[in-house]
């Protein structure tokens, strides 16, 4: 592993970045985790900040279900109104800070009626929380609706429902996350039938959990815009050779990839073989508080583990507002004036061109 030059995690924690791929409920901030748990008397195992920040982090799973059951502890305090405005505000504030100038959030509304919200309440109280972080920090914010793959129908409908209900009201896409392996996305199909047919973006998780037919149930029964990982993408050829000659995005998180035993190490993850190929890649933190980490250490990570470089982290960082799910004007408006904005910072990184 190579040892980081301070001015160069400076120059990347300015450089404009989009996340595509980011949980509501897997990135609060330690201390509000702390005090709404408090003020709920929801019992901790630790009584400090930092001490639930270390805990939170998912280090030790065996798979990726047992990464997704430490979202319980959040989701507990995800049931009122004034507590999901606070984390959706605070997500965006948070994101501001690293540098991220656009960032889609999601979560799935129906994890959020156990304290008698409606799903209308849910999205309502979101929204109104990014809307507030997005006029105090300039950084944009959309929410991406997920439906759960192991909750039978007529859950994926719903939620697909309630997210082309909310299409152009802050709503830019439908996703399925959770338990990939014994769950095809291809049993929520009628869903995904839904959301396509009124016009609306489809992602989907896969290629984590499962291997790549998971992938290609994803892209071929679904329809699926981006892939969300798509880390075992490389073990099917002929996939790999159809998502990057159609340009299908791939939603990296190198991170909670090597946290979920999808890859053994950093090193190891096939992102650097995707972007060798060719492939559309972006890179993504997944959850900010299970795999502690920022967008910025995403980034930085990838220089050290992978020797992407500057140039290349650039170009990675254009992509991911190319990818986004933005309507056509407003993301090649974003898209030209952060291109000119990232140039300008290239211009005064040479020094920084070679980290060690």
């Amino acid at each position: 592993m190579s040892t980081v030059n301070p001015a160069f995690v400076e120059i990347v924690q300015r450089m404009p970045k989009a996340d595509l791929h980011c949980h509501l409920d897997g990135s609060l901030r330690p201390s509000t985790l702390l005090e709404l748990s408090t003020e709920r008397g929801l019992a901790l195992p630790v009584a400090t900040a930092s001490a639930l920040g270390a805990w939170m982090r998912v280090d030790d799973a065996r798979n990726l279900e047992d990464y997704l059951a430490r979202f319980e502890v959040t989701l507990a305090t995800m049931q009122d109104a004034v507590a999901l405005e606070r984390i959706a505000h605070e997500f965006v504030l948070d994101a501001a800070l690293d540098g991220v100038r656009y960032i889609e959030a999601r979560f799935c509304p129906a994890l959020s009626v156990r304290g008698g919200l409606s799903l209308d309440d849910v999205m309502q109280a979101v929204l109104r929380g990014l809307a507030r972080g997005e006029k105090e920090s300039g950084t944009l914010a959309r929410v991406i609706v997920c439906a759960l793959r192991s909750v039978p129908w007529p859950h994926a409908m719903e939620m697909a429902e309630l997210a082309v209900a909310y299409k152009g009201k802050g709503v830019v896409a439908f996703d399925l996350a959770g338990g990939e392996l014994g769950n095809p996305a291809s049993a929520h199909a009628l869903a995904f039938d839904y959301a396509r047919a009124h016009d609306l973006a489809v992602t989907v998780h896969a290629g984590e959990g499962d291997g790549p037919s998971s992938i290609r149930d994803a892209l071929h029964r679904c329809a699926a815009d981006r892939i969300g990982h798509g880390t075992r993408l490389r073990e099917d050829p002929s996939l790999e050779a159809y998502v990057i000659d159609h340009r299908i995005t791939l939603e990296v998180c190198p991170t909670s990839n090597v946290q979920t035993r999808v890859v053994p190490t950093f090193g190891a993850h096939p992102l650097a073989r995707y972007v060798v190929m060719g492939a559309v890649v972006t890179i993504n933190t997944d959850n900010r508080l299970m795999s502690g980490v920022s967008l910025t250490d995403e980034y930085v990570r990838c220089a050290q583990h992978l020797n992407f470089d500057i140039d290349t982290l650039a170009m990675l960082a254009i992509t991911s507002f190319d990818s986004s799910f933005l309507p056509h004007v407003e993301r090649d408006a974003l898209r030209e004036s952060i291109a000119i904005e990232v140039g300008n910072i290239l211009a005064d990184a040479e020094d920084v061109r070679v980290m060690l």
